[in-house]
């Protein structure tokens, strides 16, 4: 049974990890930012800057086994990542009027499911370039022949201590850009990650195919026609079986981290006016 938003906001500090920040705006909304799997909150301060300046608080939060290392990563689980997400949204709630939620491929994933879920204060929910699995122009042969079909993979023992390399372009197509999250290791952000990551995304998007119909949430569905990491095949698919509603926007100048990519203000400007024209209520 999920705790309700005031029991767990007494309980959850965002604060203490190191990584997470929170900035508080003038506005009296809020936008809770999610990173993705094996990123940091780090990742999201070029948008969180679009937000702020437009008046919203912004929460960013580390995501459970996160911001540790490989080895903490490997012992972690997506149902612990859910619970990060949502423990921050109702300490967000409690300082704010109104919250909405945007993230990044998995952080995209788990917004939505956090949105979903009993007691949640989470109105409207961004996600940017979600991913079922590796199949975009740029994913190297064995990570797309690997990926679809790690549901059954991840009972072969190797696996688990198996690590794989982020792509050469850490999916972006700026240069400048791409040179400053290459230098974010310090701050949590992994450029190898275990095979027991790709077997949790697989099992979150498994769980989240499952909950889409039932899912109300209005939703802004964010991709790039160039993912290099992620097809907009992904995208398409929640537009059309989520159950609540959905607008899918499409961009041609970036890869798979819109986030901090070229368009990065277009993308918190769609974000907003979603937020607020479009399903605020």
């Amino acid at each position: 049974m999920q705790a309700a938003p005031a029991a767990r906001a007494n309980i959850c500090n965002p604060f203490n990890d190191g990584f997470s920040f929170y900035e508080e705006g003038r506005n009296g909304k809020a936008v809770l930012l999610v990173h993705g799997m094996s990123g940091a909150p780090a990742e999201m301060r070029l948008v969180a800057r679009q937000f702020v300046r437009m008046g919203y608080s912004v929460l960013a939060p580390l995501l459970a086994g996160h911001g540790r290392g490989e080895h903490a990563l490997r012992r972690s689980r997506w149902q612990d990542w859910l619970e990060s997400v949502a423990s921050a949204a109702d300490w967000l709630a409690a300082r704010s009027d109104m919250v909405f939620a945007a993230g990044i491929c998995v952080g995209g994933k788990l917004s939505l499911l956090a949105s979903h879920g009993a007691f949640s204060p989470i109105r409207s929910v961004a996600l940017y370039s979600p991913c079922f699995h590796y199949d975009g122009w740029n994913v190297p042969r064995y990570y797309a022949v690997l990926s679809p079909h790690i549901g059954w993979m991840k009972y072969v023992p190797f696996i688990d201590r198996l690590n794989f390399s982020e792509t050469p372009s850490l999916g972006i197509k700026d240069d400048r850009l791409r040179r400053m999250i290459a230098g974010m290791e310090s701050e949590g952000v992994l450029s190898h990650f275990p095979g027991r990551g790709l077997i949790e995304m697989h099992d979150l998007g498994v769980h989240l195919k499952k909950s889409l119909p039932g899912i109300t949430t209005p939703s802004l569905i964010v991709h790039s026609r160039e993912d290099d990491l992620s097809a907009p095949r992904h995208a398409h698919y929640i537009a059309s079986h989520i159950g609540g509603p959905a607008e899918l926007h499409l961009l041609n100048d970036s890869y798979h981290m819109v986030h901090v990519d070229r368009e990065h203000r277009k993308v918190a400007e769609l974000s907003a006016r979603f937020f607020e024209v479009n399903h605020a209520f």
